[in-house]
């Protein structure tokens, strides 16, 4: 083995410049193999990290608008969603729904803390909110059954908000005025700075009493769901709760746009399924790049063996095995290929962690920021999967070339360029 390792070194050194050349397009196939993988790694962190505040087993319902007569009633009408329909799924679902929550809007509320005004939106909710759709506090609580059980005068502000009216203060136990009317400030929360305008939270009874009369209605229900593992059981499950619902509204189940389903679950598996055929594509472009310098390299070994033929044909007639010319050149193609791709990798690789590094950098400066980008870097998986594709590819590279020295025939070979 050593005696063959020197023979491949002493031809690579007498052709410095054609086995660089033919080397670096391996490097760069590889290189831009693994600068696609890190890029579409860390555009795929970036999305489903805003997957992981928020429960992931969540259904949202939203009230729509009747497109089908039924049962007397014209199509067009508005199907509102109340604080009773709650209750009915949380008693037709005890097995299936575990935390429940609603939230009801009131936009274009003013805001006043001494001198300072803002205009923010109001909703109000329960406390299961907070953990059903991901709220992150930065200080303080956010609002608890017993606010809503007593229907108490309480707010959780936004960055927005606290910035605008407390500048550096501490904003927590303070009072501030919506719409005129006191509210205690009890906590605030880490909010979203790509989304420009402002929400705060108050209790769901408390909006019920102060803007709503009577009314009980609300934008949107949520609630977690368990014992549900499959698509077909989340579909029946769906179309049980368009049927109560539709009970309860007098619409027809079958009417997809009088109620609206949000599935979260649903929406993470689609964008999952996504980003896998993103996976494919960034593999077959890569690998696509990685062939053209397959291809250099299984030329320039192909030019090899025709230079050494006269060699093969000595190394023949003095006993010398088909199988162990086919070893010699394999072994020069892959050790080509392997090194070359092994500074591609590592190249490709040092540039997504320094890529990285930039990114924690400017997260971290700003934290509130909507992060459509993160963490690139590549696990061992991939690593491990490319250093396979080098190695396949080295082989791949000295095939045709290695059955072509083996193939020589003795006598042909000793008459070659003779």
């Amino acid at each position: 083995m050593r005696e063959q390792f020197q023979e491949i070194f002493a031809t690579i050194k007498r052709n410095k410049l054609r086995t660089f050349l033919t080397g670096f397009s391996v490097a760069w196939g590889i290189f831009m193999l693994i600068i696609l993988l890190g890029s579409g790694n860390g555009l795929k962190h970036g999305i489903t990290d805003n997957f992981s505040d928020g429960a992931l087993n969540t259904i949202t319902l939203y009230g729509g608008y009747a497109s089908m007569p039924y049962q007397g009633f014209q199509n067009g009408r508005r199907i509102q969603l109340n604080e009773r329909d709650m209750e009915i799924l949380k008693t037709t679902f005890p097995n299936q729904i575990k935390d429940i929550t609603a939230l009801a809007y009131h936009g274009n509320s003013q805001m006043a803390y001494g001198k300072e005004y803002y205009s923010t939106n109001l909703y109000g909710v329960t406390s299961e909110f907070a953990p059903i759709d991901g709220i992150t506090l930065t200080s303080g609580r956010f609002i608890n059954e017993t606010d809503v059980k007593e229907r108490r005068k309480v707010v959780v502000l936004d960055k927005l908000a606290t910035t605008t009216l407390f500048k550096d203060e501490d904003p927590v136990g303070k009072t501030v005025l919506i719409d005129k009317m006191g509210y205690t400030v009890v906590g605030t929360y880490k909010s979203n700075e790509y989304f420009q305008s402002s929400n705060v939270y108050v209790p769901l009874s408390t909006m019920f009493l102060i803007y709503m009369g009577d009314k009980r209605e609300v934008n949107n229900i949520a609630f977690t769901v368990e014992g549900i593992e499959t698509t077909e059981q989340s579909d029946a499950f769906k179309e049980k709760i368009r049927t109560r619902l539709g009970v309860a509204h007098s619409f027809n189940p079958e009417d997809r746009q009088a109620m609206w389903i949000n599935d979260r679950m649903e929406n993470y598996k689609d964008t999952m399924l996504i980003f896998r055929g993103i996976t494919i594509f960034i593999w077959i472009i890569g690998i696509g790049t990685l062939i053209a310098g397959i291809v250099g390299v299984s030329n320039i070994m192909l030019v090899t063996v025709r230079e050494r033929t006269f060699e093969f044909g000595i190394r023949k007639a003095m006993g010398a095995k088909p199988v162990s010319l086919i070893k010699l050149v394999l072994l020069e193609s892959i050790l080509i290929t392997g090194t070359f791709g092994y500074i591609g990798m590592i190249g490709g690789v040092g540039i997504m962690e320094i890529v990285n590094l930039f990114v924690e950098r400017a997260a971290a400066a700003s934290p509130d920021d909507f992060q459509m980008f993160k963490n690139p870097t590549l696990d061992l998986s991939t690593m491990l999967s490319a250093t396979l594709v080098l190695v396949i590819a080295g082989m791949i590279a000295g095939y045709v070339p290695a059955r072509r020295a083996s193939q020589i025939k003795t006598i042909d070979a000793m008459r070659h360029n003779k």
